[in-house]
Order: C-alpha cells, then sequence, then structure tokens
C-alpha cells in the first residue's frame, strides 16, 4: 500500500513525511480493517509530527479521522460486516475496567491509545483499528463531510459539552479552524449568539458567512460578555482574555490537547465570581456517538478543501500557516 510516513520529528516546513510503499497491514484478533476513502488532516498531526507532543511511535503513519470500507475483519469481530462504511477517530484503546472507565469518563484512562500516535492511522490505502473503537457514519453525510466530524467534530463537541453552553445564551469562541467551524453550526442550530475571536481575515469572513453574531481579531473589541466560551487556538495568552469577557459563573472550555504557557492572572480580574476553567482531554466513544446523530439531524456541512495523498506535507503546511478555511482531507481510494 502507499502510505505518507513520518520517520523523524522535524519541522512540517521541511516535508518530513514521506511517501512509502509498506506491506498492506493484516487485521489482528479483535481489529478490522479499512479500506481508505479518505482522512481529514488535524492539528494534532501537526503535535506528532513536529514534536509537541512526546514521542512514541516511529516511523508513523499519522491520521485520525479516517473514513473508508471495512474489507477485511480479525479474528473475533462480529459487529462490523465487510463493505460497510465506517469512521476511525483519535481514541483507539482504553483498558474498561479502572476506575475511570467505570465511571464513563474513558478518556481519562492510564491506558489509552491514538490512532496516527500508538499504532499507524490513515495517511495510507489501509488501516487497522479495534473493532469496538470503530463508528457506524450516518448516511447523512459524503466521505469528506464525514471525516471532520471524527475528530474535529468529536472533541469539538466534548469542548462545547464542557463548556456548559445554554440552549439560546451566548458562547464566544476563540480561534476559527475545523473544530471551531463545526461547533459554531450545532451552537446556532440551538439558538445562541456566537462570538468569534479569530486573527486570520479569512477565518473572519467564513464565521460572518456562517452566521456570527460578532467577529473580530481581538477579545478586547468584543461588545457584550458571554456565558461560556471555547479556546480552539493553542495560545494560552487568549486565557485571561476570555476569562475577561466571561459573564460572572460563566464557563470557559480549553480544547487543545496542547497549549502554550498561560500567563500569571489575577484571581480577582480573572477568575473571580465563580468563573470556571476545564481542560478537555479526548473523548470517549459516546461523545463521538452523540455528535455524529446530532451532526446528522441538523444536518452539519463542513467546509473541505481536497489534496491528494501525496500532498500531505501541502495540506498539513497551509493548516499550520492558516491558509486553510475549514478542513483539510486527504483523499486517498474511491
Amino acid at each position: 500500500m502507499r502510505a505518507m510516513q513520518l520517520h523523524d520529528i522535524a519541522p512540517i516546513e521541511s516535508s518530513p513525511l514521506v511517501l512509502t510503499d509498506l506491506p498492506d497491514p493484516q487485521p489482528g484478533p479483535g481489529d478490522v480493517r479499512l479500506k481508505v476513502h479518505c482522512c481529514a488532516i488535524c492539528r494534532t498531526d501537526l503535535h506528532v509530527i513536529e514534536g509537541d507532543l512526546p514521542r512514541e511511535k516511529l516511523p508513523i503513519i499519522p491520521g485520525h479521522q479516517i473514513v473508508g470500507v471495512v474489507d477485511a475483519l480479525g479474528e473475533g469481530c462480529g459487529r462490523l460486516a465487510v463493505g460497510q462504511r465506517v469512521g476511525v477517530a483519535w481514541l483507539r484503546h482504553t483498558c474498561g475496567t479502572c476506575e475511570f472507565c467505570a465511571a464513563g469518563r474513558e478518556n481519562l484512562c492510564e491506558s489509552q491509545r491514538f490512532t496516527g500516535y500508538h499504532a499507524d492511522g490513515g495517511y495510507a490505502e489501509y488501516a487497522l483499528a479495534p473493532e469496538a473503537f470503530v463508528y457506524d457514519l450516518p448516511e447523512a453525510f459524503s466521505d469528506t463531510e464525514a471525516a471532520p466530524l471524527l475528530c474535529a467534530g468529536i472533541v469539538g463537541y466534548r469542548s462545547f459539552k464542557r463548556s456548559r453552553p445554554q440552549d439560546g445564551g451566548t458562547l464566544a469562541i476563540y480561534g476559527f479552524g475545523s473544530s471551531a467551524h463545526i461547533i459554531m453550526q450545532i451552537a446556532l442550530h440551538r439558538g445562541m449568539a456566537v462570538s468569534v475571536v479569530t486573527r486570520g481575515e479569512s477565518h473572519r469572513a467564513l464565521a460572518r458567512d456562517m452566521g456570527a453574531a460578532w467577529v473580530g481579531a481581538s477579545a478586547d473589541e468584543m461588545p457584550a460578555k458571554v456565558q461560556s466560551a471555547i479556546i480552539f487556538a493553542p495560545a494560552g495568552e487568549l486565557v485571561p482574555q476570555a476569562l475577561a469577557k466571561l459573564k460572572k459563573g460563566g464557563t470557559l472550555s480549553l480544547a487543545g490537547i496542547h497549549m502554550t504557557p498561560i500567563p500569571q492572572m489575577d484571581y480577582q480580574q480573572s477568575v473571580f465570581y465563580e468563573r470556571d476553567i476545564r481542560s478537555v482531554t479526548a473523548n470517549t466513544r459516546q461523545d463521538g456517538r452523540e455528535l455524529l446523530a446530532e451532526a446528522a439531524k441538523i444536518p452539519i456541512r463542513p467546509r473541505v478543501t481536497t489534496y491528494p495523498l501525496a500532498e500531505a506535507n501541502r495540506a498539513l503546511q497551509d493548516l499550520d500557516s492558516d491558509r486553510l478555511n475549514g478542513t483539510g482531507v486527504l483523499q486517498i481510494t474511491q
């Protein structure tokens, strides 16, 4: 099979992913093999490639928003069928028995493993995944529309829930990339007024086009405080700015798997009046099922830009340089 493989940590500007011919992977017990149709790119892929996350497996095939069809079943599989269209996301293993798994918080499991980080992902013609962590996909979405929902959507949805949104309430979004443009559609569907802070003019134009109540380059310019806020940008300096625009009793959700250092804050000015700061760690499979169901009802329509598999470096460079609106998707096989 053809795959874009990372051999060593390096800046994305150096085009570190190499187009490689590899043997087709064979499913072990409990695994299914997907013939990959497409795989969306993600800022987390950049964190893996550039070493912002601790190095785990090299060489590695990145990619964790995979859409394809099941073409082989390992021993013990029975829920999925050959030929069925499915999706694979970031979370691929938990122990199922620890205190967190038992409490429905498998995203905090100490034994969790991730696609495209601990195991090869979807920048390839074939991918393996544990059957128990593979999602059924609603027919409402094409392949390229479904792919961004599998991380940008799922983790964005958990971030949205962690911000304690109120139907008909107010929400501020900081950074307007893949997750943000999906979650904004859910918020608007729930009758919320959404303010967007993002530095890119093309991102501001997209937010306006999608129906934001207010859009600007700086939180200081936001005309009114909000009840809920989500920081999608991996920029710690936004935390005190976002708290300053949060109403008493409001909640700020930090969506990133990686964030630059948060500046020192004044307790009275930034945190007092029961303002809450809540981090987000991956997601549960239940988050994924809820997101896909709600997305199909609305229906959400992700904005996508497609690239061939061999141009994965260019796609990630566009993401890193904020040249990409919505989500980039690698088209691999049909």
